[in-house]
């Protein structure tokens, strides 16, 4: 799974650069061509756009080393953390739901991935099978129980 999203971010990254070394130059050269720089609207959108891709450049970077540096021994086994899929019950509703922890880039709540940043992924890390869950969302508070865990050295076998 990180080798994917790792791929992704550097897919990102690499077109990034090429923009930021290739195409913002070209822009900004042309439109120092059109005149007086202080009130030269494509010239400062250029500048603009040079000044966000800088910075999401950097972001990219640190979040491709951050993958990178994810050591899949130290994730734990037998408790919820990053690449375990949790079956819930959900009492109240009487329904059952399955979630996948991934990381952000991953994350697309709609097809059960749940980040382990966000409210509803952090509060499931760490808990075993059968223990209870809260989850407080701005909808109120639920209660899960963790029927099933498999954490990620569990699918790394089968």
């Amino acid at each position: 799974m990180t080798g994917d999203v790792k791929q992704r971010l550097q897919a990102e990254l690499d077109e990034l650069e090429t923009e930021l070394r290739v195409h913002l130059p070209q822009e900004i050269k042309r439109a120092r061509e059109f005149g007086d720089l202080r009130e030269n609207a494509e010239y400062q959108t250029a500048l603009q756009r040079q000044n966000m891709v800088k910075a999401r450049i950097r972001e990219l970077r640190q979040r491709v080393s951050e993958v990178a540096s994810i050591d899949l021994a130290k994730v734990p086994r037998g408790k919820a953390s990053y690449g375990s899929t949790l079956l819930l019950y959900d009492a109240e509703r009487n329904e059952e739901v399955t979630y996948r922890l991934v990381t952000p880039e991953e994350s697309d709540p709609p097809a059960g991935l749940i980040s382990t940043v966000s409210p509803v992924g952090r509060s499931r890390l760490g808990k075993k099978e059968g223990d209870e869950v809260v989850v407080t969302t701005p909808a109120g508070s639920r209660r899960f129980e963790i029927k099933r865990l498999a954490t990620l050295h569990d699918e790394i076998r089968e």
